[in-house]
């Protein structure tokens, strides 16, 4: 049994460090079953994902950035959950290879995000 506060990796995409979260985000989800609900940081905020995701059968649980004339409903309740997320990140970071990016070629990056995931999945 997983513990609860806990988030896994469902899908790994690497992208450029400049990119924004949100054009390859479809391409992301697309690989994994789709959820009831998706939760997401105010990066993850448009209207073409949040359709997206409609259409796929998901709720998209992201905070409205401040500039968003026609601001969208979102559970509170459900987004207080997204710490877990964060931690998920930081469990990958406690390896200091990853957290500095010491590799320079992105399939060395990408391997080493896998093996640190399966190493961190198999500790807990």
């Amino acid at each position: 049994m997983w513990p609860e506060n806990t988030a896994y990796l469902l899908s790994i995409l690497l992208t450029g460090g400049e990119a924004h979260d949100c054009p390859p985000a479809p391409r992301l989800i697309r690989r994994t079953k789709a959820a009831r609900k998706l939760l997401g940081d105010k990066a993850y905020d448009s209207a073409e994902l949040r359709q997206w995701l409609k259409d796929r059968g998901t709720k998209a649980v992201v905070p409205n950035r401040s500039n968003r004339k026609q601001p969208f409903r979102f559970e509170k309740k459900a987004y207080k959950h997204r710490h877990r997320i964060e931690n998920a990140f930081c469990r990958l970071k406690d390896f200091r290879r990853i957290a500095t990016r010491y590799e320079r070629l992105a399939r060395n990056v990408l391997a080493s995000v896998c093996l640190v995931a399966a190493i961190v999945w198999w500790i807990l």
